[in-house]
């Protein structure tokens, strides 16, 4: 075996002194030397788009939802990944496997690529494509059970009409700004308001709002990235006999709620017990909020569904 065919072994069968490896433009290589080009436009311009993606047990959950939502998202910013949804599946579990991992959080990132320093988005010749598998805890044990406070931004969501919210881009300045608002408030999490003033969605996650035994959530008209969690629970509220419905509604609804929800792939299923000075429900998770989440962590901890 040659030097190079040797470096190469090393590289991809988790030889590396214990630092996660990224996929990074076609090759597996230490987190401390995985570096963006400074002219690439996904740096310069947040021009790209990614996926957030959770592994339970060796299985890549939504695996086919999250990469065709990617392509979408490519598609509607005219960026072609220049690669097959099969090849993209594959480098994921190359990742995966590298890093020896059976439960963790996929970031599945296509940059525009390194360009010039104007916004020209075609004189970028190549994608940027990398993979970190890594793991996530995005909020504390305990609000699983107690629920967690989160505050309404002040911030509005950027408009439809301006910004497709179904492209999962890499400019996230809006969201970022709203939660700062909520980290200065000393929570985790901020409901933002669309510029009609409908409810749309969290920085991070989208809501859902229990009453009288019914859910509610905000339709993606009212500005939000339509979560591949958040269908999974609308498809679990079906399974279990649980009304929902998809339909506008104002930050009254959310005060007066019963029980208040919010779903992502890092958060999976996380109550809200508060919201500004008011408290939601009996101020914990409720019964249809456990109900959904328990049925939820059994789903993907036993057989989790990739397609």
């Amino acid at each position: 075996m040659t030097q190079a065919a040797a470096s190469e072994k090393q590289a991809t069968s988790g030889d590396h002194g214990g630092e996660l490896l990224i996929w990074l433009n076609g090759k597996l290589v230490p987190k401390s030397e995985a570096s963006i080009n400074v002219y690439d436009h996904g740096l310069l311009y947040g021009d790209g788009c990614f996926e957030g993606i959770r592994l339970y047990n060796g299985r890549i959950f939504k695996c086919a939802s999250h990469i065709d939502r990617l392509f979408k998202s490519a598609e509607r910013i005219r960026l072609d990944i220049k690669k097959t949804p099969a090849e993209v599946d594959a480098l994921m579990r190359e990742t995966i496997e590298a890093n020896g991992l059976t439960d963790g959080y996929i970031r599945l990132v296509v940059t525009r690529g390194v360009g010039t320093l104007g916004l020209h988005p075609f004189r970028c010749p190549e994608p940027g494509i990398f993979c970190i598998a890594d793991k996530i805890q995005l909020y504390p044990t305990e609000m699983y059970d107690e629920g967690m406070p989160v505050v309404v931004a002040k911030r509005p969501r950027i408009p439809v009409a301006c910004l497709d919210p179904r492209i999962k881009s890499l400019n996230y300045l809006n969201n970022i700004l709203a939660k700062v608002e909520a980290i200065d408030a000393g929570v985790l999490e901020a409901i933002m308001l669309n510029t009609d003033g409908y409810v749309g969605e969290c920085t991070g996650d989208n809501i859902f709002v229990v009453k009288d035994g019914a859910i509610s959530t905000p339709p993606p008209e009212a500005g939000i990235l339509e979560g591949v969690t958040r269908q999974f629970v609308m498809d679990l509220c079906a399974e279990l006999g649980v009304p929902l419905k998809e339909r506008l509604f104002r930050i009254d609804e959310v005060f007066e709620a019963d029980e208040l929800f919010l779903t992502g792939t890092a958060a999976e299923i996380i109550a809200v017990c508060k919201v500004d000075d008011s408290t939601i429900g009996q101020g914990s998770e409720g019964p249809i909020t456990r109900k959904l989440r328990e049925r939820f962590r059994d789903i993907v901890s036993a057989n989790a569904p990739e397609d």
